[in-house]
């Protein structure tokens, strides 16, 4: 018999989080649609504050409703209705879910095709992340790890960066914001892993030799990084980074869903490096933008055929360059720094007026390991195609 069907949903929780087989009271959360502030939500506010005197939940949540890409809603007649399994079925079930926390669930979400593909885009740059990280770090071992204080500036910055991003996500996490915990992850993952980290440390990772400091704590960073990233991404994208980690620990049958949030090292916070490097990236950025313009003029291919003179005409950021290797933070093979404001034709940008670039072309030969263009290539009489670090590492290797 049915009392009445507000009484009989608002009493759910008695049933449902204090029966014999309960979740536990009051429930930790209430999902239901953005119509059921005057319906569900208040019976059960009703009906528990009646019988038990509290309410019989510590947080409720509301959610708009699925329309089409122009905002309609759904209905056969209009003929615009779009299935979840349809959806699944086409994109894969991670794809969908990233659809829903790259929207903002708490007004009407839209969906089609063209806004299907742009959450694939997103998709295929998170596993591309993974799959850098994973082929990165095969076979490492715990006698590689190099301790915080011995690591070089670059890795010390990725990881105070590190600590900034598990602090949004924890705390959007916590006030159910996922359309901000997908942005700050895709951005830290794209931008500060992909485009600058992952991209200046392909050389370091590939070429320097195994034992070297350096190979050392990068990889020890990406360790962190993946430890960090799986977890972070797992309530978002729960089939994947199941995936990911059974690919990383193949005899670990424990799931990435029994796993917690860890807590960052204190140590990783380092507010006047992070100042420092984020200065650095802004001069990178006009030195980037310089070799781009040189690579669709077609006077290069690559970054390491460019040779750039930097001209920086403020003091303070002329002196944090004073003990960084160019070429490396700029990905080329030579690269050098002088103070003034440059020529009149100097690439520069608006928002770094005080930074201006001139591309040349690198001077030398092309070292057949690294690719790097450097005078020095062909002064090794063992190695005549290798640069003088590329040679050292090949007799540590065969030796």
């Amino acid at each position: 018999m049915i009392l009445d069907v507000w009484f009989d949903s608002g009493s759910t929780h008695a049933f449902v989080l204090e029966g014999e087989d309960g979740l536990g009271s009051p429930a930790n959360l209430y999902l239901e649609g953005s119509d059921q502030h005057r319906g569900w939500f208040q019976s059960s506010l009703l009906e528990s504050c009646g019988t038990r005197g509290k309410a019989p939940f510590k947080q409720v949540l509301t959610h708009g409703f699925v329309m089409d890409k122009d905002g309609r809603k759904m209905s056969k007649s209009l003929g615009n209705v779009i299935l979840p399994d349809d959806l699944i079925d086409q994109y894969g079930a991670d794809v969908v879910r990233l659809w829903v926390v790259s929207s903002d669930f708490t007004e009407d979400l839209r969906v089609g095709q063209e806004i299907m593909k742009a959450n694939v885009e997103s998709y295929r740059k998170i596993r591309n992340t993974f799959r850098f990280l994973l082929g990165n770090l095969h076979e490492f071992k715990d006698e590689e790890i190099v301790p915080y204080h011995e690591m070089p500036e670059l890795e010390k910055y990725i990881l105070h960066k590190l600590s900034i991003i598990d602090e949004k996500v924890k705390k959007n996490y916590r006030e159910y914001d996922l359309k901000s915990v997908f942005q700050d992850l895709l951005n830290f993952s794209n931008l500060d892993l992909s485009s600058f980290y992952f991209d200046i440390r392909k050389d370091t990772l590939y070429c320097d030799s195994p034992n070297s400091l350096s190979r050392r704590a990068t990889r020890t960073v990406l360790d962190i990084i993946f430890n960090y990233l799986v977890v972070w991404f797992s309530p978002i994208l729960c089939f994947t980074t199941e995936e990911v980690l059974s690919s990383r620990f193949p005899n670990n049958k424990s799931s990435i869903h029994e796993s917690s949030f860890s807590e960052v090292n204190e140590e990783w916070n380092n507010k006047e490096l992070f100042a420092k490097w984020e200065k650095i990236r802004s001069v990178r950025k006009v030195v980037t933008g310089a070799i781009e313009l040189e690579r669709q003029e077609k006077r290069i291919g690559s970054s390491l055929e460019a040779f750039p003179t930097v001209f920086i005409s403020d003091k303070e950021y002329l002196k944090i360059f004073s003990d960084i290797d160019l070429a490396e933070i700029f990905i080329t093979s030579q690269a050098i720094l002088k103070e003034g404001d440059g020529p009149s034709d100097a690439f520069r940008l608006d928002e770094m007026k005080m930074v201006s670039v001139e591309c040349n072309l690198s001077n030398g030969r092309k070292c057949n390991r690294s690719w790097k263009i450097l005078p020095e290539v062909g002064t090794d009489p063992d190695y005549p195609d290798l640069s003088i670090r590329d040679a050292d590492v090949m007799r540590e290797i065969s030796g």
